[in-house]
């Protein structure tokens, strides 16, 4: 259980912030850009699900995922180390979960026959992930990426649902503007 009694603690004011190991790192570090970034990507969902009205099951869906993000940063928040005891790690049964939501939306759309122009997805997120996987001695869990390659599917699905089952997605039109 996590206690906020304190919201400010003034720790951060030398440009550096906490890992959940309690290593310090600079504010600009990659590994908190990248819990950051998956903090960004959680906010925008809360306001998405400010705006579905009527849409239950993909609210239930979109709450799950909201806490995965969670679980997300906490991962990110405390690298695997050799010889440590393990924390809060995103695991393969969450990628599974969504996997079989985005089956489940994408049942009810028809195909595509053209890219859809897009509204936003957490991509900035995933790439900094990668990122910061490539960079020695900073491991990321491979659930942790898959998670967010997932979750960039499962938002444009969910988006094709919002959008009418896809009747209302505005299609890319190669060359139109020329």
């Amino acid at each position: 259980m996590v206690v906020l009694n304190r919201i400010y603690t003034r720790t951060g004011d030398d440009g550096t912030t906490a890992l959940g190991s309690g290593e310090r790192r600079p504010k600009y570090d990659l590994r908190v850009s990248a819990y950051g970034t998956v903090d960004e990507t959680n906010a925008a969902i809360g306001v998405v699900r400010l705006h579905l009205g009527e849409a239950r099951e993909l609210d239930s869906m979109l709450g799950l995922i909201q806490n995965d993000l969670f679980d997300l940063g906490a991962d990110l928040a405390v690298p695997q180390r050799e010889g440590k005891a393990e924390r809060l790690r995103v695991l393969s049964s969450q990628v599974e979960r969504l996997e079989r939501d985005i089956d489940s939306l994408n049942e009810r759309l028809k195909p595509l026959t053209s890219f859809v122009l897009p509204g936003g997805t957490p991509a900035a997120a995933e790439r900094t992930m990668v990122e910061l996987a490539a960079k020695p001695n900073e491991p990321v869990g491979d659930a942790a990426i898959q998670y967010m390659n997932r979750l960039s599917d499962f938002l444009f699905v969910a988006s094709r649902c919002m959008n009418e089952d896809g009747a209302r997605d505005v299609l890319w039109v190669p060359g139109q503007n020329r």
